[in-house]
Parts: structure tokens; sequence; C-alpha cells
């Protein structure tokens, strides 16, 4: 236990090192948002009032009627079914892959707190806005 323990905080400093990026579409040339910038930042998930963290914007994953945020899109994170190579990817600035950025926890390469987020999916009940925050709070930001 204490192993795993160390691995994971080992895991977690490196992912807080880096800024991580969020990118969709088939060949995941669609940015999403910055997953560990400030949320200060425009480009933040955690910047609620941002482009890519706003719940009313169509360019971000978290307005539930735009594609990437419809739970029922293949293309959608938090579609804990889709397999669809369209599901977000989490690369840093040098194109380092850290896996797909989905609430399908049992999808080949999802990221590592893939579990997590579907856990708060449905403590939720749906609600991509509560998950946002909460995925902020995570990675210690507010959103």
């Amino acid at each position: 236990m204490k192993k795993l323990f160390s691995i994971l905080l080992l895991f977690s400093a490196n992912i807080y090192a880096a800024e991580l990026l969020i990118f969709g579409g088939y060949n995941h040339d669609v940015y999403l948002g910055c997953l560990t910038c400030s949320e200060y930042n425009s480009e933040s998930i955690c910047n609620g009032y941002g482009t890519y963290g706003n719940e009313y914007s169509g360019e971000g994953m978290f307005n539930e009627f735009a594609g990437y945020g419809n739970e029922y899109s293949s293309m959608s994170p938090w579609n804990e079914y889709s397999s669809s190579e369209e599901v977000p990817v989490l690369v840093d600035r040098d194109g380092g892959f850290y896996g797909y950025f989905t609430i399908n926890e049992y999808r080949y390469n999802a990221v590592n707190f893939a579990g997590e987020m579907n856990s708060w999916f449905d403590q939720y009940n749906g609600d991509i806005e509560q998950v946002r925050v909460r995925l902020c709070n995570y990675f210690g930001f507010s959103g």
C-alpha cells in the first residue's frame, strides 16, 4: 500500500509540473483547453468564465448541448461507453501522451483519474459543471 501511494504521489507531482492540454477530434486537432493552467488563465478549463471552462461555450467540454459536452456523443469524455478515437486526449506541450480524457475507466490508455471522474459524474447525476469544479479542485484549482 505504501509503495502504491508513493507511485501515485510521484505521478501526481509530474502531472502538476507540466501544462496539460486537452485535444479532441479524429486527429486530436481540436483544442479543448488547459487542465493544469491557473484558473485565471483564459484557456483553463478551471476558468468558469473562459472559453473552455464555461458551461455555455460551444468550444469546450462542459456545455451539455455541445458535441464534446453531450454525454451521448461518441466524442464526448462524458460518454462512459465510448471507445471512439475522437474522445479527447490529455497531452503536455511537448506532445507527451497522458491518456484519453474520459470517464470510461475501462478504456485502454484512459487517464489515471478516469475512475474518479466517473464517480463524480455519477455523484452529481451527470451535471458536468459540478464535475468540472470537482476536477479543478482535484488538481488544486478552484473552479
